[in-house]
């Protein structure tokens, strides 16, 4: 039997998976955020390898009976970063045949259970990433908060403080939306958010990208400036797809979804189905984490053979 290792490092939490060629789970591992770009190198590879010997304790197994493993960490996607990440994952499984790549390539890997097709991702940040029949790869986005992430919670919840703050200039009408923002933040007035925004020691990037679900809502309910808003993001995410449509010559190729903006309706997602011509909220088939298996196992195949 050929057991395999999976390594999903793309979100807030960590998660390591031990699957059999069927990809059955024998066991699973999970632990904070390994973003070397945000908790340091030191301590993301303290992570990387602590929840792997985990795995492999939990499913009562000697590293060497692990024939490959999959990684995608973020922020580890960069050349330099992959060395570390494949140094840090030999340590472990010494014997194992490797497969390093980003967090995007791993979730659509496992969201078409293959490695071709194209994702949507909609999160705290957005990108959309396609690989074509010969293994070629775009990525469209996925510039930070700030050169880009249109689309993402981030920017919705950006351009609806803008608004607020419009509106208590007196350049734009005061909305019900710009009093739940301030409400969810616990502020009293805009004047606050300057403090509150600027004084912060960290990028506020997850507090905005938060207020992501109260747009989602007021665009449900008809609220401005929020329906204009997911309007604005429906398309800047279709744009992300309709660009690696068209580097990679797929127009026909299959679109999954992923990030917490898109898994579920809602008025963005349902918007930026219909803006690619999708009948129906596309599933993935497998998880990241199992993409990551997944991905190795197809590594592991192509170079032995079997």
């Amino acid at each position: 039997m050929t057991l395999y290792m999976g390594i999903d490092g793309g979100g807030s939490t960590l998660r390591v998976i031990i699957v059999n060629e069927d990809l059955h789970p024998l066991s699973e591992s999970q632990h904070a955020s390994a973003n070397p770009g945000v908790v340091g190198r030191q301590e993301a590879a303290y992570r990387i390898q602590y929840t792997m010997r985990d795995a492999l304790a939990r499913a009562k197994l000697a590293p060497q009976e692990v024939a490959a493993a999959g990684a995608g960490i973020a922020g580890a996607a960069s050349p330099y970063y992959r060395d570390w990440l494949t140094g840090l994952l030999h340590d472990v499984l010494p014997t194992a045949h490797l497969s390093v790549t980003s967090d995007m390539e791993i979730a659509l890997t496992g969201a078409h259970a293959e490695r071709r097709g194209i994702l949507v991702l909609a999160g705290t940040g957005s990108v959309a990433l396609g690989i074509n029949q010969h293994g070629q790869r775009v990525q469209a986005g996925g510039w930070g908060y700030l050169l880009g992430d249109e689309g993402s919670g981030y920017w919705l919840g950006l351009r609806a403080l803008h608004y607020l703050t419009l509106a208590a200039d007196g350049r734009a009408a005061p909305t019900a939306l710009g009093k739940r923002l301030l409400h969810e933040l616990a502020l009293a007035s805009p004047a606050e958010l300057i403090p509150w925004l600027y004084a912060a020691a960290m990028p506020r990037t997850r507090e905005i990208a938060a207020l992501a679900p109260l747009i989602l809502e007021g665009a449900e309910q008809g609220l401005e400036p929020a329906v204009s808003l997911v309007e604005e993001a429906a398309h800047a995410l279709a744009a992300l797809c309709h660009t690696v449509q068209k580097r990679l010559h797929l127009p026909h190729a299959r679109i999954a979804f992923a990030g917490g903006l898109l898994q579920a309706l809602n008025p963005l997602s349902r918007r930026l189905c219909a803006l690619l011509d999708l009948s129906m909220l596309p599933e993935a088939i497998h998880t990241p984490v199992v993409g990551a298996a997944l991905l190795a196992r197809l590594d592991h195949t192509h170079t032995t053979g079997h």
